[in-house]
């Protein structure tokens, strides 16, 4: 008979106490231990075939593995491969994470609908009957995929050995509960043993395995912090569900970068893969508005151009008020201080604000010169050329700095049409454009002059 006992676990990092305690040793919350019963059995929940159970590891020198590029498999969506770093890798685990309703089962759904191989779709949270409604909507081939509702692991591993599936979708991993463990799914212990048993499968069989995930009310994936541990590679879906926009980042990625974005428009027929962001980042607005101007940044390996807004006012109460939108508010004061000490502009006294459209969060420095391009614009009144681009970083000194791959910035700058992209003097450029003019500034008082006269 198995063995039952009482173990506390800790709801925000996964912890194990042999005791109740009012705060967590490991991760210092308070009021976040739990009591859940757990049962364990000697039996495996994954058994593999015969011939993996007779297999010896043993230690290998490092110069004996083969170091060769790692194969991987095609979801035919563009914008997923590149968030994956190039596809799916055998035998990967993958976390996809977001708030309910922002399209996590659709994103899954249309991949698995759309993949060559055979795939198998499991869920935990809808009947057949709602999963071929969206199929429907989807209006893409189904030959290849097959749907299980099932939450049992020890069952959909049942399945599994009889379908022998390629991939395989799990919707969601806090629906999934394990007959080795007594408390209820969802819980910590749960979880954690699901995504164990999901890891050794995958490992054995070299089957990718996706996971969908739900999220707590702070944005973190529910269950212990160790599940984002455990698996290869975590994927945030982001966007506000009364926009149309959905932005796919990754958060950890063991196979590839984690710099790369995938942009998304929902549709009633499902998501379609925007290649061309720049069309959702920058607004049709009227050309003679003040406090608008267009940055060059890079996400990745993608260039892209956005829209950064400006309002500089008087400030009506004694504190004037610095606030950002998608941009570090720390490094705007840092501007600010820049153009107060170098440049003489007078903010001191004024209210800024600042916003990157298209709800996207920049950290690339060579947006530095279009904040300020803005900034000044707002402040004076006077409108920045539409046709004109910026990619420079800001020195303490005053000075604009060069930046990393403006060659990339210059021509995706070209082919989308900007007449004049300015960057720092002491970027080099490889060969001219033939449709844009390319100036180089030193300093923040030759792009005033420049822009304002």
């Amino acid at each position: 008979m198995a063995k039952t006992k009482t173990a506390f676990f800790c709801q925000n990092c996964g912890t194990q106490s042999p005791k109740w305690q009012g705060q967590c040793s490991a991760c210092k919350q308070w009021n976040t231990i739990v009591e859940e019963v757990v049962t364990r059995e000697d039996k495996k929940p994954w058994h593999g075939d015969s011939s993996e159970k007779q297999k010896r590891t043993k230690p290998v020198r490092l110069a004996e593995i083969d170091g060769g590029e790692q194969f991987r498999m095609n979801l035919i969506d563009k914008e997923l491969n590149r968030v994956l770093g190039g596809g799916l890798v055998p035998g990967s685990l993958t976390l996809l994470g977001g708030e309910p309703g922002i399209g996590k089962s659709t994103l899954l759904l249309q991949a698995s609908l759309q993949l060559p191989f055979k795939t198998l779709y499991v869920s935990g949270e809808e009947s057949k009957r709602q999963i071929k409604m969206r199929a429907n909507r989807l209006r893409t081939g189904d030959d290849n995929c097959f749907v299980l509702t099932e939450t049992k692991t020890q069952s959909i591993f049942n399945h599994i050995e009889s379908l022998k599936p390629d991939v395989v979708v799990i919707d969601s991993i806090q629906t999934l509960h394990s007959e080795y463990i007594e408390s209820n799914p969802g819980s910590i212990s749960q979880i954690r043993e699901c995504t164990a048993e999901l890891i050794k499968f995958a490992k054995e069989t070299q089957t990718p395995v996706l996971l969908i995930g739900h999220i707590t009310k702070d944005g973190n994936i529910a269950g212990p912090k160790i599940l984002e541990h455990m698996v290869d590679t975590v994927l945030q879906f982001e966007g506000d569900r009364n926009h149309v926009y959905r932005i796919l980042r990754t958060n950890k990625n063991r196979f590839g970068s984690t710099n790369e974005i995938g942009i998304y428009e929902m549709q009633g027929s499902g998501l379609r893969q925007v290649n061309n962001p720049s069309e959702i980042l920058i607004s049709n607005t009227d050309p003679s508005l003040s406090g608008n101007s267009i940055a060059a940044t890079i996400e990745g390996a993608r260039p892209l151009m956005i829209e950064v807004q400006a309002l500089v006012s008087s400030a009506v109460y004694g504190t004037p008020q610095r606030s950002a939108t998608g941009y570090n508010a720390k490094r705007l004061n840092m501007i600010l201080a820049v153009l107060e000490k170098r440049a003489g502009f007078r903010l001191a006294a004024k209210d800024v604000f600042l916003n990157i459209t298209g709800g996207v969060s920049v950290d690339d420095t060579a947006i530095d010169l279009a904040v300020i391009a803005a900034i000044l614009s707002s402040d004076t009144d006077i409108a920045v050329n539409r046709k004109y681009c910026f990619a420079g970083e800001i020195g303490l000194s005053g000075e604009i700095r060069a930046v990393q791959r403006v060659d990339q910035r210059i021509m995706e700058a070209e082919k989308l049409g900007y007449d004049t992209i300015y960057i720092s003097k002491s970027n080099k450029v490889s060969a001219q454009p033939k449709n844009l003019k390319v100036e180089q500034v030193s300093k923040i008082e030759g792009l005033t002059n420049a822009l304002f006269g």
